[in-house]
């Protein structure tokens, strides 16, 4: 059974940063994309950032504030989110999608990321 487990949300006032990490437990496929996503009061669920071996992927909303970043040999990743808004609070999610057998899509709990003006 795959697990993720988050760390590092709390709350910040405008213009601060905080480091989000998610490590991945159990047996994962190898080939997979990695990465966050987040979910406002009132809006849907939104990608936020991934990481593969393709490259990195972002929400244009979070470009040159934000980075993804994975420390494969332990299937953590990290988003290092700087220049915060309060437009940024949300419920952060990890997720992490299997690009092979059995192609499992798996979820963090979410941990909150509140940004004060």
């Amino acid at each position: 059974q795959v697990q993720l487990v988050e760390s590092g949300g709390g709350l910040v006032q405008a213009g601060g940063s905080l480091r989000l990490s998610c490590a991945a437990s159990g047996s994962i496929f190898s080939v997979n994309i990695m990465g966050w996503y987040r979910r406002a009061p009132g809006k849907q669920r939104e990608l936020v950032a991934n990481i593969s071996r393709g490259g990195t992927n972002y929400a244009d909303s979070v470009k040159g504030r934000f980075t993804v970043s994975r420390d494969n040999a332990k299937n953590t990743v990290f988003l290092q989110m700087n220049s915060l808004k309060p437009e940024d609070t949300a419920v952060y999610y990890c997720n992490l999608k299997e690009l092979g057998p059995p192609g499992g899509d798996y979820w963090g709990q979410g941990t909150q990321v509140t940004v004060s003006s």
